[in-house]
């Protein structure tokens, strides 16, 4: 039987906050005299039953984290689980408009933090990718934008946007991309999972990105499909996430592998596991079942995801170098 958890992993889709362990949480919360009791299950884990109660819970379990302390110490425990996981790289989402309570000013404290927090996990590489959030709208999200180039760290080496999808359009995000991009951040964006390819297609006609963030619903349009192969375009693919919000009803339903089949490049991720109920070894596991998949294909799926990882390249050939003797 494979050990799942032993192969090294890249993972390029993780939100720091929906990463944060049930167990770390309630932690903050006895410190801080907050009852989150209702947002648990019996067994501790995160308790939902539809989106909206998701966001319930999510937000509740968020309105303990409001110290740049708080996220350091939030970065030490989700890059904990990462490492157990096998992950030897990942890349996390950072949202400026909720870490540092949307206050720009307070921004670099939250990050100082956060970046101490990954010093302390060498086990990991770890890089940070700001966000903003898209249904806060275009003035907002080219705030953020400023803020994350005003304030330069050496793990801050993207740019994305998250959010309701199905709020505005991709041109209206243009200028907070170009901001990024004139920065020299790499670019992502959210997309293909709530809306449909015509989602992704957007994206890709307004904004400079070479990775999209979900965009599994591009299967849905064959045209789209050779577009992604043919420009190289990396999703970064959250199969469990998927599942668990009810767009596909069972992993063999799952559109990753006729992505994967028609020559998309893809990676894995796991967006945010605790709520989900996942892990990336229980993905691979998963994926293995339902496809057929072996440790080699897992391989060159960790190739692509690093190859389109937004790293410098000594960092990049060392991690493959990793890769390749697994």
């Amino acid at each position: 039987m494979t050990d799942w958890a032993a192969l090294p992993k890249v993972e390029l889709h993780l939100h720091l906050e929906g990463a944060a362990p049930p167990g770390f949480i309630r932690t903050l919360a006895a410190e801080k005299g907050v009852d989150l009791s209702g947002i648990f299950a019996a067994d501790g884990s995160y308790l939902w039953s539809n989106f909206a109660g998701f966001l319930r819970t999510y937000e509740a379990a968020c309105s303990v984290l409001v110290t740049p302390d708080d996220f350091r110490r939030l970065v030490v425990a989700v890059l904990g689980a990462s490492a157990a996981q096998g992950v030897i790289y990942t890349e996390i989402f950072l949202a400026p408009d909720l870490c540092a309570s949307g206050d720009p000013a307070a921004w670099p404290d939250f990050l100082a933090a956060m970046g101490q927090g990954a010093d302390a996990v060498p086990e990991v590489e770890t890089r940070f990718i700001p966000t903003a959030i898209r249904h806060f709208g275009r003035e907002r999200a080219e705030r953020a934008a400023r803020t994350i180039v005003a304030n330069p760290h050496p793990r801050v080496t993207g740019f994305g946007m998250g959010g309701e999808e199905r709020f505005g359009h991709p041109s209206d995000y243009a200028r907070a991309y170009a901001i990024a991009a004139e920065a020299g951040l790499g670019l992502t964006v959210h997309a293909g999972e709530v809306a449909g390819p015509e989602s992704v297609e957007a994206a890709l006609d307004y904004l400079p990105v070479k990775r999209i963030g979900h965009g599994v619903r591009a299967v849905e349009d064959p045209t789209l499909v050779r577009r992604l192969a043919e420009e190289e375009i990396l999703l970064e693919v959250n199969p469990g996430s998927n599942l668990a919000l009810g767009l596909y009803p069972d992993w063999p339903a799952h559109p990753v592998a006729r992505l994967r089949g028609a020559g998309v490049r893809v990676g894995l991720s796991t967006d945010d596991p605790p709520y989900f109920d996942t892990t990336l070894p229980l993905e691979y596991a998963a994926l293995a079942a339902g496809f057929g998949w072996t440790p080699a294909d897992f391989a060159a799926i960790n190739r692509d995801a690093l190859a389109g990882a937004f790293c410098d390249e000594a960092t990049r050939a060392r991690l493959t170098a990793r890769l390749e003797t697994a």
